[in-house]
């Protein structure tokens, strides 16, 4: 495969989750606003900034909520515009029901927003986008051939997921610390954490409702079935990768899905309570393999020299 094609396929992937993930976290926040009490809306504007890689300070704007709404337009649509793009660069590479459905999601996006609906309708705004990117999801799963370019189709999805997760779990956990039992009114935060996740449901059929700060850590970290878990994420972000190695029979490709495999033995084997004792460095530490993994996909695959072409 073509590295230009292995490159636009990867980003449309990681495009199109960022902007659901971003769509997501934001309508679980807009929908708690009605059950929480306004005097804390600042600190909980903070933590979607914090959760959406913002710094969470701009000079044009104090105000977190207003702020974080910018912020998450941003993402949102230049995500979508990003992700379109890529997608126009490789037609040839995806079916045509992908792109007439992401083609339709770009133009959904920018007539609502041009039509004032992120403001006046915020909730429906959301909702679109992130059933929409699951609608493209499914479309890509069911229409297209499973061969290399799904695969890394795979990987950028995956590789996302399990970096966004990582820091949604960070800056909660670096708020609520685990082992400390859970107030009364923190309560709905780790409702929020869960459904920002879409793992409310199922994290009551593993727990019932009791809501516990290691539990959920435990779930979204560790939990190898449920797919917006770290573990589900880098699992597949492995097998893809080792199928991608199997497809390109290169004698550096192997190194690739070695340095996948690491983050995923890590989240298999490392027992709970070391996780829950050091969950700051843990959650950092997914992270930086996660750009390792970027970075070693780019290295072997994308910005490879001639030299290394050659020598495979």
């Amino acid at each position: 495969m073509l590295s230009r094609v292995a490159e636009s396929l990867y980003w449309m992937s990681r495009y199109l989750e960022r902007a659901e993930h971003t769509a997501r976290v934001l309508g679980v926040q807009l929908t708690m606003m009605l059950e929480q009490d306004p005097a804390s809306s600042d600190r909980r504007w903070q933590r979607v900034l914090g959760t959406l890689g913002h710094p969470g300070s701009d000079p044009e704007e104090s105000d977190p909520f207003a702020l974080a709404q910018k912020h998450a337009l941003r993402q949102i649509t230049g995500g979508i515009a990003s992700a379109r793009e890529n997608a126009r660069q490789v037609r040839e590479q995806i079916s045509s029901e992908m792109w007439e459905q992401l083609n339709r999601l770009f133009h959904e996006v920018r007539r609502m927003e041009s039509a004032g609906l992120w403001k006046t309708q915020p909730l429906d705004f959301v909702a679109v986008i992130v059933e929409s990117s699951h609608l493209v999801q499914g479309i890509t799963d069911s229409t297209m051939n499973h061969g290399e370019g799904w695969q890394f189709i795979q990987v950028g999805r995956y590789i996302e997921r399990a970096a966004a997760i990582a820091r949604l779990l960070d800056v909660y956990f670096n708020e609520f610390p685990a082992g400390q039992p859970i107030d009364s009114g923190d309560h709905m935060e780790w409702i929020g954490l869960l459904r920002s996740c879409t793992a409310f449901e199922a994290y009551c059929k593993v727990y019932t409702a009791d809501l516990r700060p290691e539990r959920v850590a435990e779930f979204l970290l560790l939990n190898s079935e449920f797919p917006h878990s770290v573990r589900f994420a880098a699992d597949h972000v492995q097998r893809s990768l080792e199928c991608i190695n199997e497809a390109a029979a290169s004698r550096r490709s192997p190194r690739v899905a070695k340095i996948a495999g690491r983050l995923s033995a890590g989240l298999m084997f490392t027992p709970l309570d070391e996780v829950v004792a050091g969950l700051a460095e843990f959650f950092a530490d997914i992270q930086v393999q996660c750009a390792r993994i970027h970075a070693a996909i780019y290295e072997v695959y994308i910005t490879y020299s001639i030299e290394a072409a050659i020598e495979a």
